[in-house]
């Protein structure tokens, strides 16, 4: 057999050799060297992505936090305007002309003084927060403000002026902190004559640096 021959057969040897270990590899996997590195860059990418997830969840709970209590404000503003012109609205006379002001939002008035008079309300603000949930009942407004149907001053109508008093996403309770329209700025407890206002019970901060019972 010639010399350049057997070099022939000899390079197609090694080359089926390369080829079978090159397929064993293939079969075989990652390294390890492969795996740690691949690990290594899985763990900076988790360690760069969870404060990102932290602070997205954060904010969603805020933006809920801020929807609710804008909610409830509205139901308590909501309540008042239909206590302004009404027998319930402070010195209100049923012989007099018709109150001067009124909210041309409301269009029925609140009726059920019993309710407002179980403590001292003198201006007429929802006694307790499940008053908007439970409802009170009111009379159509006429278009000059005073009550319609003829003047009666007594309905079993119900207004509900709130579905269902929302949760704190901060704490996980339907339970709010409460102040009335006489508690001062930095109350830190209610006064219980009104519900004027309502904050949330948590005293974490916010994103923005604020405290949510400041809210």
């Amino acid at each position: 057999m010639s010399e350049s021959r057997l070099q022939k057969e000899g390079a197609v040897a090694a080359r089926h050799h390369g080829l079978r270990v090159a397929s064993r590899r293939s079969r075989g996997g990652f390294t390890l060297v492969e795996l740690i590195i691949t690990l290594t860059i899985l763990s900076i990418l988790t360690l760069g992505v969870m404060p990102l997830v932290r602070t997205s969840f954060k904010r969603q709970r805020e933006q809920r936090l801020r929807e609710a209590l804008s909610e409830m404000r509205a139901a308590i503003d909501d309540f008042h305007r239909d206590v302004i012109g009404g027998p319930c609205a402070p010195n209100f006379t049923t012989t007099g002309p018709p109150t001067p002001y009124f909210d041309p939002r409301s269009r029925v008035v609140i009726t059920d003084c019993a309710e407002l008079s179980k403590v001292d309300n003198p201006d007429r603000y929802p006694t307790k927060l499940e008053m908007l949930v439970d409802g009170i009942n009111i009379a159509p407004r006429s278009a000059n403000g005073s009550i319609g149907g003829g003047g009666a001053t007594v309905s079993t109508t119900k207004k509900i002026y709130l579905r269902r008093i929302p949760i704190d996403p901060m704490t996980s309770e339907a339970e709010w902190d409460l102040r009335s329209c006489y508690d001062a700025a930095d109350a830190s407890s209610w006064g219980g004559e009104n519900v004027f206002d309502v904050r949330s019970k948590s005293n974490d901060t916010a994103l923005n640096g604020e405290k949510y019972s400041e809210w």
